[in-house]
């Protein structure tokens, strides 16, 4: 019997989709950067990561986000 696991780069790619959804864009940002997961496409990742965003949208999350801090 053959088992057909999925690749390393499959599982880091599905990881970053899960936090995309569930943690600020930000958080994701530092989140890659501390596990140097810098190899791949960045502009495809950027594309998946800011999918649906506009810069009115990011502002106003980046207003939340900093509202938050103080």
């Amino acid at each position: 019997m053959k088992v057909n696991l999925p690749t390393e780069p499959q599982v880091i790619q599905e990881a970053l989709k899960i936090l995309s959804a569930h943690m600020a864009p930000v958080k994701v940002a530092r989140f890659v950067v501390a596990c140097q997961l810098g190899q791949g496409d960045y502009l495809l990742s950027k594309d998946e990561t800011f999918a649906g965003e506009t810069v009115d949208s990011l502002y106003e999350k980046v207003q939340v986000f900093e509202q938050g801090k103080t």
